[in-house]
């Protein structure tokens, strides 16, 4: 059996990505490189600030929901959960199927994966385990089949894609399910900006902590030398696109070296390091029919501030 904290993400696409990304006029970086360990473990602790309210009110929609999220999901299902991080939420859902034949976690994260689905094996021992260390956009083979599939997908994540992009991802959810198999996915919604703005700047720097140690990674795993005290955390609402724009800003004239590339930063100059699209429940179900998925539940807390909706791949 492979131990997937020997597992990392493909060195090379790693920095054909970086390179391209800090080529463009808008330098940018997909957020998907965000999660080594130690950007995992900021996320987790993003997740638990007063001003982060997703985790929260998601678990609150959980909690109060979950018998019906189940019942949806029917018996015997494999589940599979897509950026499964820590896999505290799906506990939730866990405690309530009937007869799972199996849990699928999948994440670019190894060592993280590794750590939360041992502590899942030892919490939850008739159940069947079965961590994938992949990039879920990708193609990646189910370790463990079942006439009935269902995809969990919690957290807002969708919103990190750019629209083509998310219509692409739920696309290949409804032919990984297959006919009939779900798709629960969370999602957060347009709401005040002022709350947004507080939850992308909280005020111990954790999520601006979060953001550099993209930087950190690139040093560490390409060689690079960036300085990541010389860029400064920003985030905004983009209101003309419905979405919560991540930036690192240069504050210096500088230039980092990368391999035998380098790289010109005016100051003032940002990377782009990612979007969190801001949804509309009626439009993402009318965007998810044409997508093959149709919506057979919807769930919010009492603010509107999040949905988790039940999708059917259809036939």
């Amino acid at each position: 059996m492979t131990n997937l904290a020997e597992i990392s993400i493909d060195t090379e696409r790693f920095r054909d990505d970086v390179v391209s990304g800090l080529s463009r006029s808008q330098k940018r970086i997909a957020a998907k490189y965000f999660y080594d360990a130690e950007g995992s473990r900021l996320f987790d602790l993003i997740t638990e600030l007063d001003e982060y309210y997703p985790t929260r009110v998601e678990l609150g929609i959980l909690a109060s929901h979950v018998d019906e999220m189940a019942e949806r999901c029917g018996p015997k299902c494999l589940l599979i959960e897509l950026g499964a991080g820590s896999l505290t939420k799906v506990r939730l859902l866990l405690d309530r199927l009937d007869r799972p034949a199996g849990f699928v976690p999948v994440d670019v994260s190894g060592e993280h994966l590794e750590s939360a689905a041992d502590q899942l094996k030892a919490e939850y021992p008739g159940l069947a385990v079965h961590p994938v260390c992949a990039d879920f956009t990708a193609e990646f083979a189910l370790p463990i089949r079942a006439p009935r599939r269902v995809v969990y997908f919690p957290g807002s994540t969708l919103g990190n894609f750019e629209p083509a992009e998310a219509d692409a991802l739920m696309r290949k959810v409804a032919k990984l399910v297959g006919p009939g198999g779900g798709f629960l996915i969370g999602v957060d919604l347009r709401k005040d900006p002022a709350v947004l703005d507080a939850a992308y700047n909280d005020r111990l720097g954790v999520t601006a902590a979060f953001n550099r140690n993209l930087l950190v990674r690139i040093n560490r795993e390409l060689g690079a030398d960036f300085e990541p005290e010389s860029f400064k955390h920003r985030a905004f609402y983009n209101r003309v696109r419905s979405r919560i724009e991540m930036h690192l800003v240069s504050t210096i004239d500088q230039r980092v070296r990368i391999g035998e590339g380098q790289f010109a930063f005016r100051r003032g100059e940002s990377i782009h390091t990612e979007n969190s699209y801001k949804y509309d429940l009626g439009e993402l179900g009318s965007r998810a029919a044409a997508c093959g998925l149709r919506t057979e539940a919807a769930w919010t807390d009492p603010n509107r501030y999040f949905g988790m909706l039940f999708l059917r791949a259809e036939s």
